[in-house]
């Protein structure tokens, strides 16, 4: 049994991501003998680079656990970890439950019935694209078209769409060294290390999902809002906390990863144009192509686990009560798992890609949603003979745990 490689390559810094993954620093480590240890503030984590060992620790929930201490790089104090705890930061029969309640509205077949409203969305935000001549990508089509699908499903007004798109932004700021926003902001009183990403933003995003709930009680409709303050009053074990933490959950989750994906993947196509006339000669590669783009983009970095008991994991020995984070941005790479890692290529095969997850009870539940969008905006810009042209270098979010872009001109090339 090995200790473990004490050689880590700095990884947690926020400004190493401006210019893209570091991945040379994800390779060495995974080229490393057992797991690393990787210094973090007063102790530290295991890196979990490979492709198996991610896919291990991802499957093993017993083990390592997303309730102790949460799924932040950092730790939390006992009442943060009550106040902010949501569905991806519990275990057992909690997550069970608060799974369950949700789970049947984003299964394949359950979200096939939002498709033609995606395809409503897109179709309009990519002619108005066409239409201006282009312009900033991630502003005019990779925002609005995931906030607007999922504000459709959760029942929250379309025109409140910008609004909480600029939360999730100041949300996504949180997860680097810097914040534009005091602690006051949106009228917040509770402290910072109260709140999801330490930023204001949350509590702004609390008062309007409790707002909306309120409504919501007082006059039912066929979303998912309705069903979960319904729930809570039928018993079902909703808190008012756990339906605000779930609340800010799905607006986030079900927006800013799939924007981070659409805005990578029109990257990497207008970078790599033999593949987009590889997928307009040959439609049938659009399911790997979506496969692709999320490889290629990995919208979440990493994840934290906490070893709930003494075990052992490539070799390394991992205490009870010590980090384990596994980080998809490599994991996406694997030199042992994907020909060619640093190509892209949208005729891949078994492309076991890590960006939803590994399997195991915390796979991604907006997967099939996020699947169904990209696939929808591909075939929206095949119909149209839609080609993209990069005017400019994309401005990337300062984070080492949402592979953000902020923003990418573009200019559409029409056939």
């Amino acid at each position: 049994m090995q200790a473990g490689n004490s050689q880590h390559p700095e990884v947690t810094e926020s400004s190493l991501y401006l210019e893209g993954i570091p991945h040379d620093r994800f390779q060495a480590m995974r080229e490393a003998p057992g797991l690393t240890w990787h210094p973090y503030e007063d102790d530290g984590f295991w890196a979990v680079t490979r492709h198996a060992e991610v896919k291990n620790v991802s499957r093993n929930a017993d083990v390592f656990s997303s309730a102790i201490g949460h799924t932040n790089l950092w730790d939390l104090e006992a009442d943060a970890l009550a106040a902010r705890r949501s569905l991806i930061d519990t275990d057992g029969a909690d997550h069970v439950r608060l799974r369950r309640l949700i789970s049947k509205l984003f299964t394949p077949r359950a979200i096939n019935r939002w498709e033609q409203t995606t395809r409503d969305i897109a179709a309009k935000l990519l002619d108005d694209f066409i239409q201006q001549d282009g312009g900033d990508w991630v502003e005019m089509v990779a925002a609005p078209l995931p906030i607007q699908v999922i504000l459709t499903i959760l029942g929250v007004p379309i025109e409140d769409a910008d609004y909480l798109v600029e939360l999730s932004d100041y949300l996504v700021e949180g997860t680097g060294d810097q914040q534009s926003l005091p602690a006051g902001a949106f009228g917040n009183t509770t402290e910072l290390r109260l709140l999801p990403f330490n930023s204001p933003a949350s509590h702004a995003l609390f008062q309007y999902g409790d707002r909306l709930g309120t409504e919501r009680r007082a006059s039912p409709r066929n979303d998912i809002v309705s069903m979960l303050v319904q729930a809570e009053e039928d018993g079902e074990g909703l808190s008012a906390n756990e339906y605000r933490n779930l609340f800010h959950l799905l607006v986030f989750a079900g927006n800013e990863t799939t924007r981070t994906a659409i805005s990578h993947g029109a990257i990497a196509f207008a970078q790599n144009k033999e593949q987009w006339e590889r997928l307009v000669a040959k439609p049938g590669l659009l399911d790997s192509a979506v496969e692709e783009v999320l490889r290629w983009a990995t919208p979440v970095l990493h994840m934290r686990r906490t070893a709930s008991t003494n075990t052992v994991l490539a070799g390394t020995q991992i205490e009870a009560g010590q980090k384990v984070v596994m980080w998809y941005a490599s994991s996406n790479r694997d030199e042992a798992v994907f020909a060619r890692p640093f190509s892209f290529d949208i005729a891949r095969q078994n492309n076991h890609q890590h960006s939803f997850g590994s399997g195991g009870p915390h796979h991604c539940l907006g997967a099939s949603l996020a699947r169904l969008e990209i696939s929808v905006l591909l075939q929206e810009m095949l119909k149209r003979g839609l080609a993209l042209e990069l005017r400019g270098e994309p401005v990337r979010t300062p984070s080492n745990f949402v592979h953000g872009i902020l923003s990418v001109a573009m200019t559409p090339e029409v056939a």
